[in-house]
């Protein structure tokens, strides 16, 4: 964004024919508005905070309830957004043009107001100034975003008595605000009243319970292969995981179960092979548009908004969108069924690890998926929370869900899977039931870190 806008200054000041330049354009025409011209002082005045006014109201209509909890979301974890079914790159462009409507607006007010365009507006010290704005007021509020614009104002004239170490203390000031208060002003000041004026929670939401589930598919991937560099992660997998299965993926590090999930969610494109899901190809498919075709993911390492509550965390994965409390119901239905009604108003953040593993689960389930990606949950989880967790998958399972889950614990697979692949080398060195698969010299082989032969990183 900074490179951007000294790429329009260099133009605006080499372009003299259009912009005037360095100098700019004068003699503006004062502003007039329905043939009333608007004069300096109360005037002005009232018209600038009119427009604050309403700037703050549309941003809060357009932040406020789902859009709100998907646009935080998106801004801490992207990654997860997408996966979530989240178009992100539209719920950006929007949020963009909601923001130019009003920057303009500003612009055009300043300049009928001191009668010149000069590109001094797009020098890098104001840029800077922009960004000290949420800096200092706080990027959690919309009153952060005015708080911070107001005190900008006053700042330099607080320390100009200063002189020459004018911009020294300015900076000192600045660099203070970022290390004590990180959130800003207003984010301060919210968790000092939470901490010192704790208000009670509010009531839970009444449970919705979720659609129908989706019509049965069977995923099929046929030659499927990616190569990093001289590395082939995946060389040439062929699988096919049918309705209502809980297939667990096993392998030593390296062999390509995260890759091949990668490759499924989207996340990663394929260098050769398909993949079909319910009979259509969705290799090359974007992330968004694959979770939107029924198939959701968890991660390796956990992707949650920790400042935000697990059932904020659970909602923002409804891509399908509704109103709020049926969005909100079908999220509490989710976290009362996998055992966290209790944590609903809790912060991700202050949450143990097998409960926040729980929270990201409900979050891929909300959007009601018909398979179900994970990716070692049960990495970093204590022995109990590592059964708890079995019996949540091997329930879920039951009611209809498939699973395809990359795990290394195989004890935890055998809680609930029905059936083992085993990866060695990119490739599928074993598939069969549990029993029968754990078993095998070359799975053996392959846990002990002996590649079977054939095996080859190219």
């Amino acid at each position: 964004t900074l490179v951007v806008g000294q790429m329009v200054l260099l133009l605006a000041v080499n372009w003299e024919s259009v912009t005037g330049g360095a100098n700019g354009i004068a003699g503006v025409a004062k502003l007039s508005l329905f043939g009333w011209t608007v004069e300096r002082g109360w005037p002005l005045m009232l018209l600038v905070w009119g427009l604050v006014a309403l700037g703050a109201i549309a941003a809060r209509r357009f932040t406020g309830g789902l859009t709100g909890t998907r646009l935080t979301l998106m801004r801490e974890q992207p990654m997860a957004a997408e996966a979530a079914g989240i178009d992100i790159r539209r719920l950006r462009f929007t949020a963009f043009l909601l923001s130019a409507l009003f920057g303009g607006a500003a612009g055009a007010l300043q300049v009928h107001t001191i009668r010149v365009v000069s590109p001094e507006v797009l020098e890098f010290p104001v840029m800077v100034s922009l960004l000290a704005i949420v800096v200092i007021g706080g990027r959690i509020s919309i009153a952060g975003a005015i708080l911070g614009a107001v005190l900008l104002v006053h700042l330099p004239e607080w320390f100009r008595p200063l002189e020459k170490y004018y911009l020294l203390a300015y900076g000192a000031a600045l660099l203070a605000m970022i290390v004590a208060a990180p959130w800003g002003l207003t984010g301060a000041l919210c968790m000092a009243r939470r901490r010192w004026l704790p208000e009670p929670e509010p009531p839970l939401p009444e449970t919705v319970p979720l659609p129908a589930a989706p019509a049965p598919a069977t995923l099929e991937i046929e030659g499927l292969a990616r190569h990093f560099g001289g590395v082939r992660a995946v060389d040439g997998i062929d699988l096919s995981i049918s309705p209502g299965e809980a297939v667990g993926i096993v392998g030593a590090n390296g062999s390509g179960k995260s890759t091949l999930v990668n490759l499924i969610a989207g996340a990663v494109r394929p260098d050769a092979g398909s993949i079909r899901w319910a009979g259509t190809r969705i290799d090359g498919l974007p992330t968004v548009r694959v979770a939107q075709t029924g198939i959701a993911r968890t991660f390796q390492s956990l992707k949650l908004v920790d400042g935000m509550c697990a059932l904020d965390n659970v909602a923002a994965g409804d891509w399908r969108g509704g109103d709020v409390p049926r969005t909100r119901g079908k999220a509490m239905y989710l976290l009362d069924r996998l055992g966290l009604a209790d944590y609903a108003w809790k912060p991700c953040g202050t949450m143990p690890p097998g409960l926040r593993r729980r929270v990201e689960i409900a979050r891929a389930l909300i959007a009601r998926p018909a398979l179900l990606l994970l990716d070692e949950p049960a990495a970093g989880l204590t022995g109990q929370e590592r059964e708890g967790l079995a019996r949540t998958l091997s329930e879920l399972n039951q009611a209809g869900t498939t699973l395809m889950v990359v795990e290394h614990d195989l004890e935890f697979l055998l809680g609930f899977a029905s059936r083992l692949i085993c990866l060695d080398g990119g490739r599928v060195i074993a598939d069969g039931a549990p029993e029968q698969v754990r078993h095998e010299p070359a799975v053996i082989a392959a846990w002990l870190g002996q590649p079977p032969s054939g095996a080859h990183n190219g």
